[in-house]
Parts: C-alpha cells; structure tokens; sequence
C-alpha cells in the first residue's frame, strides 16, 4: 500500500535550490546529507503538506539535472488558495513564466513557471467544479478538436 509519494530533484547546486524554494514557495529545511566530496545527496524540504528532496548531480551514477539532460518531461504541482500570491512570490524570486497565470477552462486560476534549476511548476487554485461535458467541449474549443 503507497501512503505519499515524494518528489526527489535533481539539480546544479543543491544548497542554492533549496535556498530559493524557501524564498519561491516557503519550503521549510528539514535536514541535508552530504556525501565525502561535499555533494548534497538529499535536502528535505517541507513544502505545505508534502515533501520534496533535493539533490546535486552524480554524473557517474547517471544522476543529472534537467540542462544537462535538454529539459524536464515532468511538472510539479503546487494547489493552494492563493495562486495569485503563490505565483508574484515565485516571479519575484526569479522563476520564468511559461504559461501566465490565468483563469483556466477547467475550473482553476492556474500558470507555469520555471525555476532557475530547470523543474516546471503548475500553480493552481480550485475556483469551481466543471461537468464533464462543459469541460470536454471547452477542451475539444480549446485543442481545435470537435466537441
């Protein structure tokens, strides 16, 4: 039985990253493990009610970051009810906007940023519940597809 999944990134400089999540999102330093070369093998971040570990590059265990690897296939999620504060936080540290945050078809205010390590992060916040046909017409309108 799973009871939470946990995110583990992988970054150029650790210690950095886990300085600007904190000032990005907030996250919260829980503890760090360096290894004998000084590389930071995990930093634990409390981030709301998750948990996210951070860690440098082991180049010889296949272990990279996304510029080493030309970008990332996943996106993390941050839901709260705040977007608007949860986003000008992050602009404000720095993360660049790849989607603006916006009131969005499916019943979110929502937008993507990426931080300066290379990870995207969605912001979202619930604004209302969508029926599924609402939803799938808005989808198909929006995706050039037939409803």
């Amino acid at each position: 039985m799973i009871d939470v999944i946990v995110a583990h990134l992988v970054v150029d400089d650790a210690d950095r990253a886990a300085t600007w999540y904190a000032r990005a999102f907030g996250a919260v330093e829980r503890r760090r493990v360096r290894v004998p070369d000084g590389r930071l093998m995990s930093v634990e971040l409390e981030l709301g009610a998750g948990t996210i570990h951070l860690a440098d590059e082991f180049e010889e265990l296949g272990v990279l970051a996304p510029p080493s690897i030309g970008g990332t296939a996943t996106v993390l999620a941050l839901v709260t009810d705040d977007a608007d504060a949860v986003w000008e936080r992050a602009f404000g540290a720095g993360a660049d906007v790849l989607q603006p945050l916006a009131d969005a078809f499916w019943g979110e205010r929502h937008g993507q940023l990426a931080d300066p390590f290379g990870h995207r992060w969605n912001i979202a916040q619930h604004l209302r519940d969508v029926p599924d046909d609402e939803l799938a017409r808005a989808a198909a309108a929006t995706f050039g597809g037939a409803s």
